[in-house]
């Protein structure tokens, strides 16, 4: 294990060194260019670097891996170019030997897998980077699902991230302050944990269970705790269709997913402080009914109820166009750095009007959102670029970052569903304040204006 442990530091440190010598010359090279050809010679390093990064860690199955998967959901924290390049990590991993899986289950759970299972299948039908699911038959005849964690993929964790972190720092992708910078992968490091800790997400998986047990269409898998534990977790099986296919489907039922994607999030948020982080498509399956049948909850943020109030208010003070308010909900969720810097309304009108209407909140939009046709993530991108002169005045934030990563996901599921709909009746239920009272302030107010973060309306590229 000490070899292996070697090899994985020699190829992260490698990585290192090379970005940083890269990194040197970039600069060096262009240390008398004007301010545009920087600029591209910046878009271009980042470009290289994020490919460099990309493949290195793409080679490495484990922790590492994964750190850069969840590196690249946080499009707020990177620059696109190492973000897209990150993106790639997304994709299934090659799956591992059934022999060291049959071991690895052997291992954790102390009896032979034929006296476990009364069937168990070798090859897996979902394989990622930090473990693999094999479907299963239990002795009782219940079909199952059982999570198998990678050997020894935790114990490497931080050493990879701190590896990581050195060569983004490095390459001058880190571009905040250090405390800044600890917030974030403290935020990281602790999702990366999680997500390891199958007990833990055992334990998630039995309170969500319970949270959403009313909510009907919302299915949970339930957990086999005889067959689970802290490397293997065992499920009940709760199969259904992709989101592909459910995109092929009536726009009634596409309405019943939409109305309970938007349930699932803001319902945990609102009501039990605690929410699902990782909206990917893969972790979520749809039936004809409408029914969403929802997986992986290792990725949960838990937030206080001051946070939680904070969300609620920074949401309504959105809704009803309240600059000043909303202007200090910002600085207290860390997003609007606090200064005496004057940033025109014009500015918080537009990203108002871009960040609202998927929401169907008027002025912006009313009636059905066609979200199969949606340009809002095209808008916000050519909104940042002619706002860049204003982004020093606003940093990510470790309080929203996985809020964010929440709502874009969400986002996206909404898009490639290509669902048409108005949601602005949920987001009453859950602001408690009407969208007709929105209108009607919006009217009596010769520009509406209210400051949306770009980090919280951005959404990233298809």
């Amino acid at each position: 294990m000490a070899k292996t442990s070697g090899k994985r530091f020699m190829k992260l440190a490698g990585m290192t060194a090379s970005i940083a010598g890269k990194a040197a010359k970039n600069s060096f090279k262009h240390l008398s260019s004007d301010e545009e050809k920087r600029l591209q010679a910046r878009s271009e390093l980042m470009q290289d670097v994020g490919i460099q990064i990309a493949e290195t860690l793409g080679e490495m199955k484990g922790a590492v891996m994964k750190v850069g998967q969840i590196a690249s959901q946080y499009k707020d924290v990177f620059p696109p170019e190492v973000a897209e390049a990150l993106e790639k990590l997304q994709k299934d991993a090659p799956p591992m030997p059934y022999s060291q899986i049959r071991s690895q289950v052997e291992r954790e759970l102390k009896a032979p897998i034929s006296e476990l299972f009364a069937d168990f299948a070798e090859a897996p039908f979902a394989a990622a980077s930090i473990g693999q699911v094999h479907k299963a038959t239990l002795p009782s005849g219940q079909n199952v699902v059982v999570k198998v964690q990678y050997p020894n993929v935790d114990e490497n964790c931080d050493s990879d991230l701190k590896q990581v972190r050195m060569a983004l720092k490095i390459a001058g992708v880190l571009n905040m302050s250090r405390e800044l910078q600890n917030q974030l992968f403290d935020e990281i490091r602790s999702s990366l944990y999680d997500e390891l800790d199958y007990i833990k997400e055992a334990s998630n998986l039995r309170v969500f269970g319970a949270f959403h047990a009313s909510d009907t269409g919302l299915v949970i898998p339930k957990v086999i705790g005889s067959h689970s534990s802290k490397r293997i977790l065992t499920l009940s099986e709760e199969m259904g269709e992709s989101l592909a296919t459910a995109a092929t489907w009536d726009n009634d039922i596409k309405q019943k997913i939409a109305k309970r994607l938007f349930h699932f999030s803001a319902g945990q948020l609102f009501g039990l402080y605690r929410m699902h982080c990782d909206p990917h498509p893969g972790n979520f399956a749809f039936r004809p009914d409408g029914s969403v049948i929802a997986y992986d909850f290792g990725g949960i943020r838990s937030y206080s109820d001051h946070e939680v109030q904070l969300f609620r208010r920074f949401a309504q003070h959105a809704v009803r166009s309240d600059v000043t308010a909303l202007e200090q909900d910002l600085i207290a969720l860390g997003i609007r750095r606090d200064d005496d810097t004057d940033i025109p309304g014009e500015f918080y009108k537009q990203w108002l009007a871009i960040g609202l209407k998927p929401l169907s909140i008027a002025p912006y939009h009313e009636g059905d959102f066609d979200f199969a046709s949606s340009q809002v993530h095209h808008e916000a991108i050519t909104q940042m670029r002619t706002s860049l002169k204003y982004f020093n005045q606003f940093q990510p934030s470790a309080t929203t970052m996985m809020l964010d990563r929440t709502v874009s996901g969400q986002y996206w599921n909404l898009v490639n569903l290509g669902v048409e709909i108005d949601l602005s009746p949920l987001v009453d239920e859950y602001l408690e304040v009407t969208t007709a009272e929105s209108s009607a302030a919006n009217l009596t107010k010769a520009e509406p204006v209210a400051p949306i973060s770009p980090q919280l309306t951005e959404t990233p590229d298809r």
